[in-house]
């Protein structure tokens, strides 16, 4: 079962400390649909613009203090459009680990968005995910930049369900904006990593190289920096640090194309 690996850190949880609650409780307290709201943000101050520039965080699971770091961080910039976090706010999918990292991440300055780790899968994790952020695919614009956020943790759904889904893709090309010149492609977990479904591997980068003006793809999961060909078709991959080593990836993406920093805060 998807959500049986998650139900054996409940002993030990439950053991260690007393709750009034079950851990796996879907009944969200506080903001939700934060994406569609941020996203809202987003594409209003955006509108029209050449030139955006956002920052990268992931992996921020059971690392609170770190994630607030950061949010300091980020704030004390006055050029950054958005952050999107590259998925597993929680390690165990328990409802409080989304709630805590919700409450930190909504002191950044500017809109965030967020995607679905693998770690987010477990026990009722995704439910919790889609009701204080949203559906696991979604895509947005950002000034002439369209972002095409994709769910990729298809181990976590034993491959019985449609991850990545194509459906989704092919309507997101059907319908790219006129206002889009060019794409970046986010996700949590890459191809050839354990949690891909890599039969679909090739398949997936031919319909993300259909997107218009293909910058780049971006994603977290493997816990360290890196930057990857991984297909040797010139479409680089750049996987986010976790938030435990203290930095965020930041991203110009002008006339010229894209650029990128590693930044340590």
């Amino acid at each position: 079962m998807k959500r049986s690996a998650a139900f054996l850190a409940i002993g030990v949880f439950l053991t260690a400390c007393q709750v009034d609650y079950h851990p796996y409780d879907t009944r969200v307290g506080g903001e939700c649909g934060i994406n569609a709201k941020n996203i809202a943000r987003i594409e209003a101050a955006t509108a029209g613009r050449r030139v955006v520039r956002f920052a990268v965080i992931s992996d921020t699971q059971r690392c609170y203090d770190e994630t607030e770091d950061a949010v300091r961080a980020l704030n004390r910039r006055d050029d950054l459009d958005f952050v999107l976090h590259a998925g597993d706010m929680s390690d165990f999918g328990m409802k409080a680990e989304f709630e805590r990292q919700r409450d930190i991440l909504n002191g950044l300055r500017v809109p965030y968005v967020a995607l679905l780790g693998n770690h987010d899968c477990l026990a009722t994790g995704d439910e919790i995910f889609e009701k204080i952020f949203g559906p696991v695919d979604y895509a947005f614009t950002a000034g002439n930049v369209r972002f095409v956020c994709l769910n990729t943790n298809a181990l976590e759904y034993e491959h019985n369900t449609y991850v990545p889904d194509f459906g989704f893709l092919e309507r997101q090309l059907a319908k790219f904006p006129a206002t889009a010149e060019k794409t970046v492609a986010a996700m949590h977990a890459k191809p050839y990593t354990e949690q891909f479904d890599n039969n679909v591997a090739k398949v997936f980068q031919y319909a993300v190289r259909q997107f218009p003006g293909l910058q780049c793809c971006i994603n977290g999961h493997g816990h360290n920096f890196a930057i990857e060909d991984i297909f040797g078709d010139g479409v680089l991959y750049y996987e986010c640090d976790n938030i435990a080593k203290r930095t965020y990836l930041l991203f110009t993406i002008d006339e010229e194309g894209h650029t990128y920093e590693r930044i340590a805060f």
